[in-house]
């Protein structure tokens, strides 16, 4: 039995506990997250500073506050760090003061021509320890492990054949593009931490302390928590809106999961349920336009295309999404009985407008200066400060000194795991790079698809579903973006889908198991499984496997061709995935048996497609099952 304990998913999947700094700690832990928090809004905002001075900067003193914050196991101590983790983080301290002090010389030195002094080594081999230290305690084993088979191979594999075998790279080689250029640990996915996904969620966080999650749920409430299940339908609307300018599934779980999760299991739901419509519901932030999630970040920077393209594009298909799960939903809750919310619970809508109505400037001052063609960095401040100033106008949301304090600390907190994620997906994107292992995976691509767009397509699909299966979103999208990405656009597939495609599926890592972040924050607060919770959400979420293979295929979906083309693909891949929803969760009066369900299934999916001659043909079949079940119906009524 210890050595299946010792074999079971768990144990290898599972970050060490997390801490709030409590008594003489906090003293010293808040002060560091408020400083560090200021030092990336003033970089942002007033001083020009070197790509990889930043980044270093920032990554020491974020994994510095991490291995206070974080335990190296999950029985480790919940309250106080332990010597190993005062140790560790006094070295990252010590590495990012080094980094600072020889920063101008690094910046200026020519990688691999310019000689590493024993320091630059020793301090270069420690920032590489201690990344993978902060990764194994944040994102858990899955990712450490793709790291260290990447360095592995970086190591070794000029003693492979074939394809796979690279030169010979030796360890000062490797230190030197790892740490002292922005290929590596200081690379592109680090330095979307520590600009936009930083600026991001102090938004979010900001808006949270200003009491707007409140808001948002009171709408969600007065349009839908009348209706059958209504405390379901809340979750969907609350999170899709809350989602809107969190990005954040984790943090969107425990913001509105806390009230609906209990108000869904007091009306039927089992906890697994109740826990999965969250998990489901919030997951699709990450893809809900203005704010997305960090990985949307990652995509503007690495394909080059203007964020605001992106989130303009990123619209229409996170509505299916969302279609899809409040369908979902609906179908259950009617086919249960399950009732709405008591009248008395339902708060008006006129009144949820009034009281909350300031908070729409926030998001319309986001989306403005999205949509003008400010950088990500500047529309993340200047909705900030519109917070902050509408909060003001009222006395129970105004934002004192204290609440800044406390969001500027909240959201450095609330960085680290993305931020050890990103400087672990760096080491592998320059692994990757050195050993020129993304034109050889191509190659092997090539000989199992035979270049056919689909095949390939799905190949990609299974690949980021993998990785997201070990590692957090912004990992899993990157990594995925490096190796498929140049072959998606090889064979003529648009960057925009095809890097759109990628990122649903990177996306899904919050609630497909084992990782499966959102379902492990909704577990806490449903009380039950988080595999079984990350089950439920995976078939709740099933737009997000369908969509992106339309959009690539007809990209009218992304707002790109001719609006009536767009309109009638918006229209039949909506009704489509209502009518797979219904199949799925056997609506009785729509599919009555195990053929019309099936029928019905294969009409939907059929419909979806951007083809209109299949979707002619997949209205057809939908259509004759629907008639099927209504003449069964008739036919019993008469008896």
């Amino acid at each position: 039995m210890s050595f299946l304990r010792f074999l079971h998913p768990a144990r290898w999947f599972t970050v060490g506990v997390r801490r709030r700094p409590t008594g003489w700690l906090a003293y010293v832990v808040t002060p560091l997250a408020v400083a560090l928090a200021i030092y990336v809004i003033v970089a942002a905002t007033v001083l020009i500073i070197a790509p990889w001075a930043l980044v270093a900067v920032f990554l020491c003193g974020i994994i510095a506050i991490a291995f206070l914050t974080v335990g190296a196991t999950p029985h480790a101590d919940p309250e106080s760090p332990s010597a190993l983790d005062y140790g560790l983080a006094l070295a990252s301290v010590a590495t990012g003061l080094f980094f600072l002090y020889k920063s101008s010389e690094i910046v200026d030195r020519i990688a691999l021509l310019s000689p590493l002094s024993g320091w630059d080594i020793a301090f270069g081999i420690l920032m590489v320890l201690l990344t993978l230290e902060i990764t194994r305690r944040t994102t858990g084993a899955g990712l450490t492990a793709v790291v260290l088979i990447f360095i592995a191979y970086n190591f070794f594999g000029h003693r492979l054949s074939g394809v796979l075998q690279h030169g010979y790279i030796d360890y000062l080689h490797f230190i030197d593009i790892m740490v002292y250029t922005t290929d590596g640990i200081m690379g592109l996915p680090a330095r979307v931490a520590a600009t936009y996904a930083f600026m991001f969620v102090l938004f979010g966080v900001v808006l949270y302390f200003a009491k707007g999650a409140d808001f948002f749920f009171d709408v969600a409430a007065a349009i839908s928590g009348g209706r059958p299940g209504g405390p379901a339908k809340v979750a969907v609307v609350s999170s899709g809106l809350f989602g809107m300018i969190s990005g954040s599934p984790t943090a969107d779980v425990v913001t509105t999961g806390s009230v609906t999760i209990p108000a869904m299991k007091r009306l039927g739901y089992s906890g697994a349920v109740a826990g999965a419509v969250e998990a489901a519901a919030s997951t699709g932030g990450s893809i809900m336009p203005p704010v997305m999630g960090s990985a949307a970040f990652l995509m503007a920077e690495y394909t080059g295309i203007e964020y605001r393209d992106i989130a303009v594009a990123a619209l229409l298909p996170a509505l299916l999404y969302y279609v899809c799960v409040y369908s979902q939903v609906h179908f259950r809750a009617v086919k249960l009985g399950l009732a709405g919310l008591a009248p008395q619970d339902i708060p008006k809508l006129s009144a949820a407008l009034r009281k909350g109505v300031l908070f729409i400037v926030p998001l319309a001052v986001l989306t403005g200066a999205l949509l003008y063609g400010y950088t990500p960095t500047m529309v993340a401040i200047f909705g900030t400060v519109a917070v902050i100033v509408v909060s003001w106008l009222r006395r129970d949301t105004r934002l004192g000194p204290a609440d800044l304090w406390n969001a500027l600390a909240e959201t450095t907190f609330r960085m680290v795991p993305v931020a050890g994620a990103t400087a672990a997906a760096g080491l592998v994107i320059a692994g990757i790079t050195m050993t020129g292992l993304a034109a050889k995976f191509a190659h092997v691509v090539y000989a199992v698809t035979y270049a056919n767009s689909f095949l390939t397509l799905a190949l990609g699909a299974a690949l980021t579903l993998v990785l997201g299966c070990g590692m957090p979103t912004p990992s899993a999208y990157i990594l995925a973006a490096v190796l498929m990405g140049p072959l998606m656009t090889q064979l003529g597939v648009d960057l925009l889908a095809g890097h759109m495609f990628l990122l649903y599926f990177a996306v899904m890592s919050a609630v497909t198991p084992p990782v499966a972040v959102a379902a492990y924050a909704a577990a806490s607060i449903a009380e039950d499984n988080p595999m079984t919770i990350a089950m439920h959400a995976v078939k709740l979420a099933l737009a997000a496997f369908v969509v992106p293979f339309v959009f690539v295929f007809g990209p009218e979906l992304l707002l790109r061709g001719a609006l009536w083309r767009t309109a009638i693909t918006f229209t039949t891949a909506a009704i489509a995935l209502i009518l797979l929803a219904a199949a799925i969760e056997r609506y009785d009066k729509w599919c009555d048996t195990l053929s019309t369900r099936l029928l019905l299934a294969a009409g939907a999916l059929l419909m979806v497609t951007p083809d209109l001659r299949l979707t002619a043909i997949g209205t057809g079949i939908a259509l004759s099952a629907l008639c099927i079940t209504a003449l069964r119906a008739r036919a019993a009524a008469r008896r």
